[in-house]
């Protein structure tokens, strides 16, 4: 009898299984494919690898602001495949060995729930006192006649040898941005379509329409409002046809979609009755419970951000209610970043989402464009934003866009994690200069005192 049979190996299953082992309950992790899920073998791993061969072309290009002349000769994305499959390799054998060492069970096989505390795989039962999904989410394509023999998956772009000469993105969420940014930085002509008014419509309007500026400075076509209708073969490119307030014809080389289905079919969830919602993800509480006692799901497969980091705060959270304890996961603290260049980060609420909810919001803003280091290293997109409840000062959301935004962000989480005010933040010291005190200056600005901005 095991006390937790976690079914899916990637981030949220790996976390849920060390957890759970840490607790002293006695685990199994059951995975049909590669330990790591997509995150570490077509995800997010692989788009550090590319975005990092991106932003060095950039710098070598950009490199003459600072009376160094060099040029890129050549671009061998075959050294990038090898360096994107070898970081996966290693961390996925990292991986392995943990689990491992924490003395975790792992079943190769396709797992399906039969019931509360039955675990099947390939025809051999599990007898558990918890169940925790972790099945993640699959591509697939969108339902437009004649899109298979043009279409560009991200697995496909991470282990291509050559760049198209140009690409449809058509989407305009997290992953479709990012590659469209990748994709242009290595010489790529790109168009980014999208049916929504603005790119990146789950975040803050203000990071919308930094990073499009950007987008478009850099060379990336933006067309909004837009579907895709059809695609026709036209000598060797592809003619399509966008629906909007006026139809356009668009030729291109590729078109890349990143459109994912949760893996909530042929798992036994029907037979569990383990409710979904009308998009077929698990439906979970705030303690990550199905509406099946003692059947939890995390990650990918509950929707939400689907992001490989939440998935592992998710595992966490999971884990210990499994084990007995009682734990809470708080989505509104889940961060998120955006690889472009520069990168944007947000964590919370966007103004848009405060001021919905009811709150009456102040807002602080500094821009990067008077940031020291931002302008000794001519690097002088984005800013920092910050939403805040102007009755008691209580930070709602962080928006960064700027260079290390990613890495910036965790300071506002720990912030928001420890329920601290605009004053807080704006009475923190912070080395000088950096970026990073451009989140301090800008809860300055929310307090209607910032010492570097002039008196509005």
């Amino acid at each position: 009898m095991y006390d937790a049979v976690i079914v899916g190996g990637g981030p949220g299953g790996y976390a849920a299984s060390i957890r759970s082992a840490q607790l002293g309950g006695k685990a199994a992790l059951v995975e049909a494919a590669d330990i790591g899920g997509t995150c570490v073998n077509r995800g997010c791993i692989p788009a550090k690898v590319w975005g990092q061969g991106a932003y060095l072309n950039r710098l070598i290009q950009n490199a003459e602001a600072f009376g160094i002349t060099a040029t890129v000769k050549s671009t061998d994305l075959s050294v990038l495949v090898d360096r994107k499959n070898g970081a996966s390799a290693d961390i996925k054998m990292g991986m392995g060995g943990l689990l491992g060492n924490n003395g975790i069970e792992v079943i190769a096989g396709n797992g399906i729930i039969k019931g509360p505390g039955v675990v099947e795989v390939d025809g051999k039962q599990l007898e558990t006192k918890s169940i925790i999904i972790a099945t993640g989410t699959t591509p697939v394509l969108p339902e437009i006649k004649g899109i298979k023999d043009v279409h560009l998956s991200t697995d496909q772009l991470f282990a291509m040898d050559q760049v198209p000469e140009s690409v449809l993105v058509y989407g305009a969420d997290h992953v479709e941005v990012e590659m469209a940014s990748i994709l242009n930085a290595f010489g790529c002509k790109v168009r980014l379509a999208f049916e929504d008014a603005r790119i990146l419509p789950a975040e803050d309007g203000d990071t919308s329409q930094r990073i499009a500026a950007i987008l478009r400075d850099q060379g990336v076509e933006i067309l909004p409002r837009v579907s895709l209708k059809s695609v026709k073969k036209s000598g060797k490119r592809f003619q399509t046809v966008l629906a909007g307030n006026k139809e356009q014809s668009v030729t291109v080389n590729r078109i890349l979609t990143s459109i994912r289905h949760p893996n909530t079919r042929e798992i036994g969830l029907e037979t569990a009755g383990i409710a979904l919602d009308d998009k077929g993800f698990i439906k979970v509480d705030e303690n990550l419970k199905t509406n099946i006692d003692s059947v939890y799901a995390v990650g990918d497969v509950t929707g939400g951000w689907q992001l490989s980091y939440a998935a592992t705060a998710m595992g966490v959270v999971a884990a210990e209610n499994a084990i007995g304890q009682s734990s809470i996961f708080n989505n509104r603290l889940v961060p998120r970043g955006l690889n472009t260049f520069p990168e944007a980060a947000a964590v919370g609420l966007s103004e848009e989402e405060a001021e919905q909810m009811g709150y009456e919001v102040e807002v602080g803003n500094f821009p990067m464009s008077i940031n020291g280091v931002a302008i000794a290293r001519g690097e002088l997109d984005g800013a920092v934003k910050i939403v805040s409840d102007a009755q008691y000062g209580e930070v709602l959301g962080v928006h960064i866009v700027g260079s290390h935004a990613s890495e910036l962000i965790w300071g506002a989480g720990l912030a928001m994690q420890m329920e601290a005010t605009v004053e807080d933040i704006a009475r923190t010291i912070v080395v000088h200069p950096t970026f990073s005190e451009s989140i301090t200056l800008a809860s300055q600005d929310a307090m209607d005192w910032s010492l570097y901005l002039p008196k509005s």
